[in-house]
């Protein structure tokens, strides 16, 4: 007994010392992505509008470092860094290895998006530098297989918790978001631990500042009410399903018509983002757009700016460029609900927030994760409206998603004939196949 209990604490104390390792070091290097990005997207993009008339040329540049540094070989299996997020939910089943060189060039080619216009989030570069820093931790220490994958969890806690200051969130994140309809509590420790470290470090340690969202008003508890959220939440799911399938449906086109090069995908790809921006005439749903999603917490914005990030988002990322997918889901949401007030005497604000959440709750398939961001995000308000948002959203948006190689542990009704274990990317393509058929 005496012997079972020291091993338990053994490993508890090297999961909590492993998790701070990655939690210190994600929340650095998080920081560095934080302030260079606001650096070149504000301080330099939103000042010289002739940049976004390079981006094809960035394109260029990170298609060329995807396809010449890109891919390694790691135990005989071929690791592509441009799979990104999708790359690090792999390493967490064991099927492929995060390369060390995976964060340094999420990170160069992000910097590149963001500063000539592509439309792009963060928290995809700082969940792909935590796979390569839990990459490095676990060889450095030689750790084994199965902590491995727990470790690998807690890198994905540490970048999503030091990216947007939601150290709960980012600890249940990482735990959610490798399988749909699975939570592996064993996790639980050391992605607590990243997560919060990550966060502190971030915010206390480097005094980094994180936006601020606020709901002005909730509306009074009433059966009505809840109506009214559950079915805006069938239509925010139903939005992050279409820009997941067109987002996926760009870069399968692209690929093929280009035969995977990375180089003329990007290239073609910032073209028509400049062609777009030209058309639209202002730059508003370029970058992360930070302004306008502000802005849709208090103020009328324009009614179709959610199609227009929609789309602007879908053919940046579809194409080859790179960044996290969050803020362009928020900034979806946000809008979306802002232009449904106009139709719905709810709060504006309290529209927008339930746009952002339910929008990414669809997308990234983590339902739990998703209402604990709104906890935190909001300061705990419309609790009993978030919770029902994310479940809505979660059951409507059906098994698509952000990452196609997000497994489905157990499908989300049984009115759905999947099998377990299945990827959303497989599920897909069944369906394809009976259709076609």
């Amino acid at each position: 007994m005496l012997l079972k209990y020291k091993n338990f604490f053994s490993v508890l104390v090297l999961w909590i010392i492993f998790g701070s390792i990655i939690g210190i070091v994600v929340g650095s290097t998080t920081t560095f992505l934080l302030e260079t990005n606001d650096y070149l997207g504000d301080e330099i993009r939103l000042k010289r509008d002739w940049l976004i008339f390079l981006l094809p040329l960035g394109g260029i540049i990170i298609g060329y470092i995807y396809m010449n540094y890109g891919k390694v070989f790691l135990n005989n299996t071929l690791n592509d860094t441009a799979k990104l997020n999708n790359l690090v939910i792999d390493s967490v089943h064991g099927k492929k290895e995060a390369p060390l060189r995976m964060g340094p060039i999420v990170y160069f080619a992000t910097f590149i998006t963001v500063l000539f216009g592509g439309s792009t989030g963060r928290e995809g570069a700082a969940v792909q530098m935590g796979g390569s820093v839990a990459a490095a931790v676990n060889r450095f220490f030689k750790i084994n297989k199965f902590d491995k994958k727990i470790l690998m969890m807690s890198s994905i806690s540490a970048g999503f918790g030091s990216a947007f200051g939601a150290p709960i969130t980012g600890a249940i994140f990482g735990m959610e978001i490798a399988a749909m309809g699975k939570l592996k509590l064993e996790a639980f420790v050391p992605c607590l631990t990243a997560s919060f470290v990550g966060h502190y470090v971030t915010t206390a340690a480097w005094g980094h500042k994180h936006e601020e969202f606020t709901i002005q008003t909730v509306p009074e508890i009433s059966i009505t009410t809840f109506i009214i959220v559950i079915l805006l939440s069938v239509i925010f799911s139903l939005i992050s399903v279409f820009y997941c399938q067109l987002r996926h449906g760009i870069e399968k086109i692209s690929e093929k018509l280009f035969k995977k090069n990375h180089m003329k995908r990007a290239f073609f790809g910032g073209v028509i983002i400049v062609v777009f921006t030209l058309i639209v005439g202002s730059q508003d749903y370029n970058g992360r757009g930070l302004q306008m999603l502000e802005l849709s917490f208090n103020e009328d914005v324009p009614p179709f700016a959610f199609l227009a990030k929609l789309a602007f988002t879908a053919i940046t990322l579809g194409s080859g460029f790179v960044g996290g997918e969050a803020i362009p889901l928020f900034f979806i949401g946000a809008t979306l609900g802002n232009a449904l007030h106009t139709f719905i005497d709810l709060p504006m604000s309290f529209l927008a927030a339930l746009g952002l959440i339910a929008v990414f709750c669809g997308g990234a398939n983590t339902p739990i994760a998703a209402f604990l961001l709104a906890m935190e995000m909001f300061d705990g308000k419309g609790l009993e409206y978030f919770f029902v948002a994310c479940i809505v959203s979660y059951l409507f948006s059906g098994h698509h998603g952000l990452w196609p190689s997000q497994q489905i542990y157990e499908p989300k009704s049984r009115l759905y004939n999947i099998l377990r274990g299945e990827t959303i990317e497989n599920v897909e393509k069944s369906k394809k196949l009976e259709n076609y058929k």
